[in-house]
């Protein structure tokens, strides 16, 4: 069957590989849109430190169920739109014991610390097979980046009564936005691109910042009545976007860090003491983030049209990559279509 492959950095393939076999509590799924992520830019551009190369990258998934094997739930059936939980965990480590399997230890997410799937099949265990009813195979794909920002929103208990800075309108700052505002909280998007930024108004975001030409220390005090956000989500991961996460959350705030920063960064420590800030790192997401995610896609009332920036077959994927390297901030989520 046909896969992707990045081989080595700026280089990418679609090869030959064996067609899984069904085995006792798997399913058999067909890949019908598997999405590029971040991450996957990085392995193709050399910088993604986690990653074991060769690899096949793919874990945001719209899939199919082609077979079921012996010992799955009968609440499986084949061809039932689903999407895949694409990390592990080991249950063991102290994340494990805590419950909180997203941030496990020794995890290996699909297409990073191991083969992923974008390819033509795949068998998983049916516990990382998640059932997506009414949604299309396009949605389902959407599932896995918008549950992180979700992900994020929960870890900084976002209520009603706050606000909320989310730093970065990519594909995952779009799910922390949804979330935030689906909690009633008001929330404020910052990024650099207009576009991006107009798609967060539409998705829940009452004020934006284009950190290009505003003050953004102005603007936040001027929404926040001078208090500064009570939640601020970093969805970049640049060493000046952690640095203005600090400086403009409230005293008492909290600063949720999604993005990884490729370098150091230099913080103003005393802010941490003087606001007493509490600040969380975020990881992946849980089975409740996903389902938080499809309850709100079947209701139908997100524009995922204008999340989907391209959709393309196996073979284009190299020069698809080429093209996002050279302009990464134009992109929400490139599909590849099997």
């Amino acid at each position: 069957m046909k896969a992707v492959l990045i081989s080595k950095p700026s280089e990418i393939e679609v090869t030959n590989i064996e067609k899984p076999i069904i085995k006792p509590g798997h399913i058999m799924v067909k890949l019908k849109y598997v999405g590029f992520c971040g991450s996957d830019l990085s392995t193709f551009s050399g910088r993604n430190p986690m990653v074991n190369m060769p690899v096949i990258p793919g874990h945001e998934v719209g899939a199919v169920i082609e077979e079921i094997g012996d010992g799955v739930p009968a609440e499986f059936h084949e061809g039932m739109h689903v999407t895949l939980n694409p990390y592990t965990s080991c249950g063991k480590c102290a994340s494990c014991r805590n419950g909180r399997v997203n941030a496990c230890q020794f995890n290996e997410t699909l297409g990073v610390q191991r083969n992923g799937v974008m390819c033509e099949y795949a068998v998983m265990p049916w516990e990382k097979v998640i059932p997506a009813e009414g949604l299309s195979t396009k949605e389902c794909a959407l599932i896995e980046p918008m549950s992180v920002g979700f992900h994020a929103v929960a870890r900084g208990q976002v209520s009603d009564n706050e606000f909320v800075m989310v730093i970065g309108c990519g594909m995952i700052g779009v799910g922390a936005i949804v979330r935030a505002s689906l909690r009633g909280a008001t929330v404020i998007a910052v990024d650099i691109d207009d576009e991006k930024l107009e798609l967060a108004k539409k998705l829940g975001a009452k004020f934006t910042i284009n950190s290009m030409n505003q003050n953004v220390h102005v603007k936040i005090q001027e929404y926040t009545a001078g208090n500064g956000a009570d939640v601020v989500i970093e969805a970049v991961g640049s060493p000046a976007t952690y640095v203005m996460a600090v400086d403009e959350a409230a005293f008492t705030g909290r600063v949720v860090c999604i993005g990884y920063a490729k370098n150091e960064v230099a913080f103003q420590t005393k802010l941490f003491v003087q606001k007493e800030l509490d600040i969380r790192g975020s990881r992946n997401a849980l089975p409740a983030d996903f389902r938080a995610v499809i309850n709100y896609l079947q209701q139908g009332t997100c524009p995922t049209s204008k999340l989907i920036t391209k959709i393309v077959k196996p073979q284009d994927t190299l020069e698809t990559m080429l093209e996002w390297m050279v302009n990464p901030g134009k992109v929400f989520r490139i599909l590849v279509q099997f």
